[in-house]
């Protein structure tokens, strides 16, 4: 391997490293919270929303599938959704009416007081995920905010938030995904 090849790497992974070290440091108490929460939800048999744009997106829809699949062998299916699979709805909303409101429209057709929101976003800025935390609130959701370093609004509109301390946004993905794991490993005892 190169020597500029190994110094890069190298970088990369001290800062990856150093990301979730912080994060687990300083959010372990909001981690089990949120375990806690979404566990009291599965077992009164609610629905756990899940939603993000781009990266965050692609990360709702892989904790949806562990959480109906099986983070571990001998899981039970626990009834999550990820916010941005439907193609024909969020084309149609969002060229018709506003891709702002996308998440907060299926938010009003589908969920109920004692649901989960599980709101991602590295930077908690985004449009259409504040709207959809606000949607959640005004139904009675819980809602679970994970989010990069640095307070935003989606820090007031949710009832927990988990900052994966970083403001690179490949390290914060990175953390979001451990987190996410994390939660799956400890509802594995849902049978």
């Amino acid at each position: 391997m190169s020597n500029r090849n190994q110094h890069a790497i190298d970088e990369y992974f001290s800062g990856s490293r150093q990301a979730v070290d912080s994060t687990l440091r300083h959010c372990g108490y909001y981690i089990d919270g949120a375990v806690e929460l979404i566990r009291t939800a599965c077992v009164a048999r609610h629905h756990i929303y899940i939603i993000g744009n781009g990266g965050s997106a692609a990360m709702a829809q892989h904790f949806a599938a562990e959480l109906v699949g099986y983070f571990s062998k001998g899981n039970k299916p626990l009834s999550a959704f990820a916010l941005s699979t439907d193609t024909s709805f969020l084309t149609a909303w969002s060229n018709d009416v506003d891709f702002a409101d996308v998440f907060a429209r299926q938010l009003e057709a589908h969920g109920c007081a004692g649901d989960v929101l599980i709101a991602i976003s590295t930077s908690g800025a985004s449009a259409n995920v504040l709207r959809g935390l606000e949607v959640a609130r005004r139904i009675g959701m819980r809602r679970i905010a994970l989010l990069g370093r640095g307070a935003s609004k989606a820090d007031v509109l949710a009832d927990m938030t988990i900052h994966v301390d970083s403001s690179e946004t490949p390290h914060i993905q990175e953390g979001h995904l451990i987190v996410l794991h994390a939660i799956c490993h400890c509802l594995a005892d849902l049978r």
